[in-house]
């Protein structure tokens, strides 16, 4: 049933369903990381067939069916379009742990993307819907803190798993979240009429319906929208190849086990993210209220702090590792810890940016084709740079081709802030016009700079 308005507890409790469904997809992306050695060892692959695997096939896939089901969410029912996503890509995760070989646990995970690819964007505009402008900032880092919770469990409990289980256990048992997550969500939460702040304003100019080519050649004549987006991607870039390599590379680098490995990861990587996804909506909310241009501002300072961190985590050396119980934990993990601080402070503010220009009608279409960029170049390319070069600097390097494979993908963090210190002006022009016609058709709002 569609909703005039929501209001009070069913506005949170929607938002918080939305904040599940959020959590349990990186759960499910994220067990792939944890078990890449067991994977290797067992379907004798090298890392750059699993750089493959975990990013440049996936991330295609959930590009090509992403910009369709975007407009569809446009157009459609945005909760029951989640919810059947959610349970389609538990299933095929679940599907994992029966794969008999290394192509038929790759059609699985291809099977987990055209899932998730339908996700993000229609949840993003729902969010938009629910609540108003000067509140979305808050709202949506709340959204977001489902990825760092979502890859905490996915590490820790995963690497858990699949130490005592086996891999295929992990993929199994860490799939059957998302399921109760899809039923929970079609039947209990709430579809919120779409544009309903927007529709407050007389002065906003309705938007002709539009295909799927039509908003994507709205969208290329944005020069910020262009900028934001392939900044987007950059830092995307830099995040995946950390988050998918880095318990290989404690295992590797320091000599954890497995199951180490993962519990470290999921203690240092997942409260440093859930500091940095919540700080960043408070804080760009907060100072975007007297300077617009905060938004993202707030992502260039977190994208030029996490660089020297994750630098400083690749290349910290090993040994006289801190004692927290069983565990050795490597003095590195610090700079991991800051590293998933500041690496978060550009998700919610830069989602935000993107929804307060953008007309109701366009949202769930605009963020897709953002998602697009952080998927293609950020989940695609960041996995597969690592693999790539681990593979080919190993003859020299040893067991520290790792390490500086993880260097040169940060510089993922320095080309993203040029970018977007870039559109600042363009950014806070368009904004201000936004303050006379509250969602300003991008196309218009990019005219005039």
């Amino acid at each position: 049933m569609m909703n005039t308005q929501i209001c009070g507890f069913r506005r949170h409790y929607t938002l918080f369903v939305l904040f599940l469904i959020s959590a349990v997809s990186l759960i499910d992306r994220q067990v792939m990381g944890v078990v890449i050695e067991p994977i290797k060892a067992e379907f004798h692959v090298s890392d750059t067939q699993i750089g493959l695997l975990t990013g440049l096939a996936f991330a295609l896939v959930y590009c090509l069916f992403a910009i369709p089901l975007g407009r569809f969410a446009d157009r459609g029912h945005r909760r029951n379009l989640i919810g059947w996503c959610c349970a389609f890509w538990s299933v095929m995760a679940m599907l994992c742990g029966f794969a008999s070989s290394f192509w038929t646990l790759a059609l699985a995970r291809i099977g987990v993307a055209v899932g998730e690819s339908g996700s993000g964007a229609a949840s993003m505009s729902m969010i938009a819907d629910l609540y108003p402008p000067h509140q979305r900032a808050k709202a949506i880092s709340v959204f977001m803190l489902g990825a760092p919770i979502g890859a905490l469990l996915g590490m820790s409990l995963g690497a858990y798993i699949a130490y005592y289980h086996g891999w295929r256990e992990a993929f199994i048992w860490m799939a059957i979240p998302g399921i109760a997550a899809a039923l929970l969500l079609r039947f209990t939460a709430s579809e919120p009429l779409r544009g309903l702040w927007e529709k407050a304003s007389q002065s906003r100019i309705a938007i002709p319906h539009e295909s799927v080519m039509q908003v994507m050649r709205v969208a290329w004549q944005s020069k910020t929208f262009v900028g934001i987006a392939v900044a987007g991607a950059l830092l995307a870039f830099a995040s995946y190849a950390f988050s998918i390599w880095s318990t290989a590379f404690l295992v590797r680098s320091h000599g954890l086990t497995l199951k180490d490995a993962g519990i470290i990861m999921g203690l240092a990587a997942g409260p440093g993210a859930i500091i940095g996804s919540l700080s960043s909506g408070w804080l760009s909310s907060h100072l975007a209220q007297r300077d617009s241009r905060w938004q993202l501002g707030v992502p260039i300072a977190g994208a030029l702090i996490a660089f020297p961190m994750s630098v400083a985590f690749a290349l910290y050396p090993a040994g006289h590792p801190w004692a927290l119980g069983a565990l050795q934990v490597p003095q590195a993990t610090v700079f991991m810890f800051g590293m998933s601080v500041f690496g978060m402070w550009w998700m919610a503010p830069s989602y935000t940016a993107i929804a307060q220009l953008v007309a109701p009608e366009r949202r769930a279409t605009m963020i897709a084709l953002y998602n697009f960029g952080i998927m293609a170049l950020g989940a695609g390319f960041g996995p597969l740079a690592v693999g790539v070069l681990s593979d080919h600097l190993a003859p020299a390097l040893g067991v520290d081709a790792l390490r500086w494979s993880l260097v040169i993908c940060a510089g993922g963090y320095v080309l993203a802030s040029g970018l977007l210190i870039c559109v600042l002006r363009p950014y806070g022009i368009a904004c201000g016009m936004a303050k006379v016609l509250p969602v300003l058709p991008l196309a218009q709002a990019e005219a005039a700079v």
